[in-house]
């Protein structure tokens, strides 16, 4: 098989989860939920756990549900609040061996993150691969700002997803959210053809079996990062990310053939393929 494309989940795929990045967000999430939305403290848990496993991320969740607010207000670094804002991104330290690895393979490399644009060069920039890609998918690729009448964070009419659940077989359907995200293949379809990838020459890496599963239903090459258990819809599973080399050997074949420029078709950081 001829590729000519990598694309590359960001959180716990090029870092790993040790990094603790993940529980902080969680935590910050949880804040927000409560100090913006109102949401009592007592139900963040079970409302943050409903919200990722049936949408995908707790935002787009929340906005399922019935929670109106700014998307920048949510991923806010304004004063270090909120989602991304207060993460201490000082965890994150330069990769120089995953960036020789990227570097040394001669196709074209894609981020797709559920993330905000800021988040995601801001990883970059912390683990020192902030030019070995050729675009970013993030938050702001998929969807639009909601119209300032649509910003406020009280509203009424919140449908009651624990409550949903705890009533089986109710025959209500769960309200459908207006956010794009993984691991929705309406949002892989959509990304892909955004950023003008073929799913068919196209690797992906992620650490989420659903988003794995979901990729491989859109007709991509999958590879399950962070375990060397192989799931289903996962063509390879890899401990780290670094062990690329290993599961493609013929990535670095072709390098070794041909002085094929690395960055052929770079649109690079700051005019990816992000809103």
């Amino acid at each position: 098989m001829k590729y000519d494309c990598l694309l590359f989940d960001l959180d716990d795929t090029l870092y790993p989860l040790s990094s603790g990045i993940s529980t902080e967000c969680l935590r910050n999430i949880g804040d927000y939920m409560i100090e913006r939305l109102g949401i009592d403290p007592r139900k963040v848990p079970d409302f943050c756990y409903l919200l990722y496993k049936n949408y995908g991320t707790t935002m787009a969740g929340l906005r399922a549900i019935g929670y109106k607010f700014n998307y920048d207000d949510y991923h806010s670094f304004l004063f270090n609040s909120f989602v991304h804002g207060r993460l201490p991104y000082e965890k994150l330290k330069p990769d120089p061996v995953l960036r020789h690895l990227l570097q040394s393979l001669p196709i074209r490399k894609v981020i797709f993150t559920n993330a905000d644009k800021i988040h995601a060069v801001k990883v970059l920039k912390r683990l020192g691969l902030e030019d070995c890609f050729q675009g970013i998918i993030c938050f702001e690729t998929l969807n639009l700002q909601p119209s300032d009448s649509d910003q406020q964070s009280v509203v009424n009419g919140i449908f009651d997803i624990v409550g949903h659940f705890s009533r089986p077989n109710s025959g209500v359907e769960l309200p459908k959210t207006p956010i794009l995200c993984k691991p929705s293949v309406e949002a892989m379809e959509h990304a892909l053809r955004i950023a003008g990838i073929n799913p068919e020459t196209t690797i992906f890496f992620d650490d989420s079996i659903r988003n794995i599963q979901s990729a491989k239903r859109v007709g991509l090459h999958t590879v399950l990062v962070g375990t060397s258990h192989r799931v289903k819809g996962a063509d390879h599973a890899l401990e780290s990310i670094h062990n690329v080399k290993e599961a493609f050997p013929e990535l670095l074949a072709e390098n070794e053939k041909s002085d094929v420029i690395k960055h052929s078709g770079s649109v690079g950081l700051e005019t990816s393929v992000s809103a």
